[in-house]
C-alpha cells in the first residue's frame, strides 16, 4: 500500500507477570490506507482492543509495546511518551469508545467538550472554534445542533450519544480513527445508522478507521478489508468479501460459519469447539490447532507461517482451498 495512514510492523506488546511474559498482541502487521475502514475481528482475548490501544497509547502498565513499529503519516509513533503522545491523540489520531457515556463527561456541556478538545489541538480562536463545534454536531446529524450544543450528555439518546462521541474524535480532523465496538449498545437500528455515518465520514474526509468489533455483521456492512486475531496473532487478512464469502484459515471459516446469516436454514449454528486458550498456557505449534478440524501433526509442532513469510492472505500452513466457501 503506497503512503498508508496507518503502518503496523511486528508489533508485540508484553505483559510481565510472576508465571511469566504474556504476548495478547504478537507480531502483528497490517496498513489501513486514507479513506479505508479495516474491520479487526476476532473472539474476546485476541487482542484487538490491545492492539488499537497500542497505537494511540494507552497500554495499562505493566503492558508494553516490546517489538516493533508503529508509523502514522509515516511519522514513527510508538516511541512516544506523556506529552507528545497526548499532543497526538485528537490531533493525528481520534477514539470512539464503545460506551458513549466513558468519553463524555457529565458534568460539562457538550459544547464545552468540543470547544476545547479543538482548541487543544487547533491555533484557532474560541470563537471559531465554537463555530467548529457546531458544524461537526451537524455533520454527525445532530438536529438543531446549534441549541443542542448547551445539553449535558445525558440529554442526549444513546444513539445521539454515540453521535457526539463520534464529533469529538472528529472535531480536529484528525486522519486516523480507532472505533471499538461502536455500536455495541445501541438497537439495530441506531447500529445501522452510526454505520452509515461512519463510512460516510471516512469516505468524504479521507479518514482512515480501525474498526475494532467482534460482530461479523458490522464488519460486513462498514468494512473494506478485515484483519483476522486469534490468541495475540493476526491470522487473516484480505478484502471483506472474500474473507466472509471464501475464507482461506480454518478458524475464519469457523468464525464465519457461526454466524446466523450463514447457518440460514439450519437446526443450530455452527460452533467452533473448546475455547481460545489462556495467554499462559498457549499449546504447543500452532495456537488453533487443539480447535481446528483439519489440524496435522506439522500443525502441532511448528507455530506456522506468518502473514508477512507465508506467501498468501492465511497464516496457515494447510490454507483451504478458494473453493470450500462458507456454508
Amino acid at each position: 500500500m503506497t503512503n498508508p495512514i496507518l503502518s503496523i510492523r511486528d508489533l508485540t506488546v508484553e505483559i510481565p507477570t510472576r508465571h511469566g511474559i504474556l504476548r495478547p498482541v504478537d507480531g502483528v502487521s497490517y496498513d489501513i490506507g486514507r479513506g479505508e475502514i479495516l474491520g479487526v475481528v476476532g473472539e474476546s482475548g485476541a487482542g484487538k482492543s490491545m492492539a488499537g490501544n497500542a497505537v494511540i497509547g494507552l497500554l495499562s502498565p505493566p503492558a508494553r509495546i516490546a517489538q516493533g513499529e508503529i508509523h502514522v503519516n509515516g511519522t514513527r509513533i510508538d516511541q512516544l511518551k506523556g506529552e507528545a503522545m497526548r499532543r497526538l491523540r485528537g490531533k493525528e489520531i481520534g477514539m470512539v469508545f464503545q460506551d458513549p457515556l466513558t468519553s463524555l463527561n457529565p458534568l460539562l456541556r457538550i459544547g464545552d467538550q468540543l470547544t476545547e478538545t479543538i482548541l487543544a489541538h487547533l491555533d484557532i480562536s474560541r470563537a471559531e472554534a465554537e463555530q467548529r463545534a457546531i458544524r461537526a454536531l451537524d455533520e454527525v446529524g445532530i438536529p438543531g445542533a446549534r441549541e443542542r450544543i448547551n445539553s449535558y450528555p445525558h440529554e442526549f439518546s444513546g444513539g445521539m450519544r454515540q453521535r457526539v462521541v463520534i464529533a469529538l474524535a472528529l472535531c480536529a480532523e484528525p486522519s486516523l480513527i480507532i472505533a471499538e465496538e461502536p455500536t455495541t449498545a445501541l438497537d439495530v437500528s441506531v447500529q445501522a445508522q452510526i454505520i452509515a455515518l461512519l463510512k460516510q465520514l471516512c469516505h468524504q474526509r479521507g479518514t482512515a478507521v480501525m474498526l475494532i468489533t467482534h460482530d461479523m455483521g458490522v464488519i460486513a456492512e462498514a468494512a473494506d478489508r478485515v484483519a483476522v486475531m486469534y490468541a495475540g496473532k493476526l491470522v487473516e487478512l484480505g478484502p471483506v468479501r472474500d474473507v466472509l464469502t471464501t475464507p482461506r484459515h480454518p478458524y475464519t471459516h469457523g468464525l464465519m460459519g457461526s454466524t446466523p446469516l450463514a447457518s440460514r436454514g439450519k437446526d443450530r449454528l455452527h460452533q467452533i469447539p473448546g475455547a481460545m486458550p489462556r495467554l499462559d498456557a498457549l499449546p504447543s505449534g500452532c495456537a488453533f490447532h487443539p480447535r481446528c478440524p483439519y489440524v496435522q501433526d506439522k500443525c502441532k509442532a511448528d507455530p506456522g507461517p506468518t502473514l508477512a513469510d507465508g506467501g498468501g492472505e492465511a497464516a496457515c500452513f494447510f490454507p483451504l482451498s478458494q473453493d470450500a466457501k462458507v456454508a
